[in-house]
Order: structure tokens, then C-alpha cells, then sequence
């Protein structure tokens, strides 16, 4: 089966229950976000802050924080759509412990990327195409190499685009989105190697996450889209 219908059938079932799950828990900061979003997003009245290209794929907008938000829905639209190729389709030997939480980590992005979708509405920037065929699902190395460049590439840029936010709400809901990746990346290292939750690739000499830039971040991004996302429009170039 195909990675688009799994993923579109998963959607079905399960989008609305993840969000509303995870609405119900942050429902004031839903509110705090799209009330705050109405005043700062006209602003951009006569100038979309999603540029949208059919050649070239998906522009995250010009500066400011709707171009912040649309580069981690993004992220999260990739992430979601790995996971619910992992849930779909596990890979070989998997124990009942390893399924059941790698179940609850795409429970987790398909609810920040449909929290995201929600927050951002009309401004939102279109439905991505991913595409896994360099991953072997069948094959727990691979999709834990996978998870693992993942969870770490999305650590990295929630800290590297975190001082571009300039609403105080966003920088909040950005921290603790980006604790849970943080989570989820210390798991997966712990399956890979026991101990490696923390290890000096995932730490600077300070103690302290790694970052990365937009342009370092969809670079490695892009590599599993078919449909591209930019940054040309904030003044980045993705290599």
C-alpha cells in the first residue's frame, strides 16, 4: 500500500481523535493563539505570508511569526506522516512495548501538526507529500535511524527558529512542543543504543540542545518531501 493511503486512511480514524485529545489538555492555549493570531496576522493583508508555487513547492512566507509557525507545521506534517507509516506498517521483530509507544509518538505529532493546521487556519500552507522510499519500514535499524535523525532535526529547529518568535504565547507553545520532541528523541536514542539519550550529538560542551538553522534544517527536510518547502521568502536558502 502506498505511503499517501496509509497515511490518508490513518488521518481518517485518527486526526480528529489525537487533536481533540490534545486540544482538550491546551484548550486556553488555543485560544491565546488564534486570538492573538487575528490581530498580528493583518499584518500581511495583500501580502500572503504562505507563498504558495506549484514548481517549486511551498514557501513558508516572509518574516515574521506566521512564517515561524507554518516552519513547524512542516516539520510536524513530516514527522506525523513517518509515524503513521511506522504504526501502519511495523517493522520486523517489533516487541509489544516498542509498538505501543512509538504508537503513542505519532499520537503526538499528528496532534501538533493538527494543532498547528487549526491555530493557523487559512494561513496555513498546504498538505505536504513525503516521501519514505529511502526507508526500509520492514528493517528496525532503518526506521529507528529515521526516527532518530527525525526527533533530533526537530529538536534543532524548534531551538533555531525559537528566537525569531516574537509572541510571547508562541514562544510558549513552542517550548513545550518542542519538550516532548525532546522526549521522544531521548527514547529512540535509548532504543538504538541503552544510555544514548543524552550523548554529546545530541549535546554542545555546555549541556545544552544543538541547534540548526531553517536553511540547515529543510535541507535535511526535504530529502523526504516530494513537495519541497522553502525559506527564501524569511531569507533563507535550503541547500
Amino acid at each position: 500500500m502506498k505511503t499517501e493511503t496509509l497515511i490518508e486512511n490513518a488521518d481518517v480514524n485518527m486526526a480528529r481523535r489525537s487533536f481533540l485529545r490534545y486540544a482538550g489538555a491546551g484548550a486556553a492555549a488555543v485560544g491565546v493563539l488564534a486570538a492573538s493570531s487575528c490581530s498580528k496576522f493583518d499584518d500581511y493583508k495583500g501580502n500572503s505570508p504562505a507563498i504558495m508555487n506549484p514548481n517549486a513547492g511551498v514557501d513558508i512566507g516572509a518574516k515574521g511569526d506566521l512564517a515561524i509557525l507554518n516552519y513547524a507545521y512542516a516539520l510536524e506534517q513530516l514527522e506525523a506522516a513517518f509515524y503513521i507509516q511506522v504504526a501502519a506498517t511495523p517493522y520486523t521483530g517489533i516487541t509489544t512495548e516498542e509498538n505501543a509507544l512509538l504508537t503513542d509518538i505519532r499520537d503526538h505529532e499528528v496532534a501538533h501538526r493538527e494543532f498547528f493546521k487549526a491555530a493557523l487556519g487559512t494561513n496555513a500552507i498546504k498538505g505536504l507529500t513525503p516521501n519514505f522510499s529511502a526507508i526500509n519500514f520492514s528493517s528496525r535499524t532503518e526506521v529507528l535511524a529515521a526516527a532518530k535523525a527525525f526527533e533530533d532535526t526537530g529538536v534543532t529547529a524548534y531551538n533555531g527558529a525559537g528566537y525569531l518568535i516574537q509572541n510571547t504565547d508562541y514562544l510558549l507553545l513552542a517550548g513545550k512542543i518542542v519538550s516532548v520532541e525532546a522526549r521522544h528523541a531521548a527514547y529512540i536514542r535509548n532504543l538504538i543504543a541503552p544510555g544514548s539519550f543524552a550523548d554529546n550529538t545530541a549535546l554542545d560542551a555546555n549541556g545544552l540542545d544543538k541547534t540548526q538553522t531553517i536553511a540547515q534544517v529543510l535541507a535535511i527536510a526535504n530529502t523526504y518531501l516530494t513537495t519541497k518547502v522553502s525559506a527564501s521568502n524569511y531569507g533563507y536558502v535550503a541547500s
